[in-house]
């Protein structure tokens, strides 16, 4: 398969805006009192089926070496997934997306930590101002270090997607990405499922489900399979600072949804610190040295 990089782009672009309105169908589920592990368990096997009814000719071809990295990969993802869903029960789904968003920041620490390679020089200006932006998106710089403990479950979430990105540079690029995106499905339910089973069995009978599932089988069908499937594909047909700049904005999308639809007011600390947070990634996207002059 073969793809143009200006329609692999455009697959990006949608991915990153499904996940943009992802972030309110997790905050509605989570409001109906389901917890993260039911919700990654429902939202992971419906992945999985429609991943094998449509890709079911490469999955039944996958060999040792694919079922080892997608496991792999697909526990990283859900220890994200599983930590942003929770964090998301304690905080604004504008600063689950923004705060979601800094795990650009972080890969180069996990590069230079994993595999020795020293960060570039920006990604220090960049943490920087990565840090201010939470200080006025959690409100620590007005009401002092109180630090949200759903803000704190999705920095941690932040690690694992940065972890998860690493992965795929470094491992899987061989994998075909019809068997990743099943394999990110079935472990997301597999490890999901076991997750409610073993802790959130009690929390069952406070559940709406008729306002808390239908959020989730939207988030199965278009945040899972729609918009990661898109991202497996359109990634190994672009390169890789235009893939990034056009996936960071799923945190700008995230808080204009938010807004929009009533879950949070319109603020000056939002917009400073999602604008900083997104200067922050830009930083480390973009490749200055292609602005120096030529002598």
């Amino acid at each position: 398969m073969q793809i143009s990089k200006g329609r692999a782009n455009f697959m990006l672009l949608a991915a990153a805006m499904i996940w943009g309105a992802g972030y309110i169908f997790s905050k509605m589920a989570t409001n109906a009192n389901m917890q993260a592990g039911l919700i990654n368990a429902i939202r992971g096997f419906i992945y999985a089926g429609l991943a094998f009814l449509f890709f079911h000719n490469a999955i039944l071809k996958m060999t040792k070496a694919d079922l080892r990295l997608g496991l792999v990969a697909g526990f990283i993802n859900f220890l994200g997934y599983q930590f942003q869903t929770w964090g998301l029960r304690f905080t604004t789904p504008s600063n689950n997306a923004f705060l979601t968003a800094i795990y650009v920041v972080i890969i180069p620490i996990i590069i230079w930590f994993m595999y020795k390679r020293r960060p570039e020089p920006k990604s220090y200006l960049a943490i920087i101002i990565a840090i201010v932006g939470m200080g006025f998106l959690t409100s620590i710089l007005h009401n002092g270090f109180t630090l949200h403990i759903g803000d704190l479950l999705t920095l941690i979430s932040a690690f694992f997607y940065a972890l998860q990105i690493v992965y795929f540079g470094m491992r899987a690029t061989n994998t075909s990405p019809f068997v990743l995106s099943f394999m990110m499905g079935i472990t997301q339910g597999g490890f999901g499922l076991i997750w409610t089973l073993l802790f959130e069995r009690v929390s069952y009978g406070a559940i709406n489900w008729q306002a808390g599932l239908w959020p989730v089988i939207v988030l199965g069908i278009l945040s899972s399979f729609g918009a990661q499937t898109l991202q497996i594909v359109g990634q190994r047909f672009t390169d890789p600072t235009p893939a990034g700049l056009i996936l960071m904005t799923e945190s700008m999308f995230g808080s204009i949804f938010s807004v929009l639809l009533g879950f949070e007011p319109f603020t000056v600390h939002l917009l400073l610190g999602g604008v900083l947070i997104i200067i922050a990634i830009l930083i480390m996207q973009l490749d200055f040295s292609r602005f120096q002059s030529v002598e």
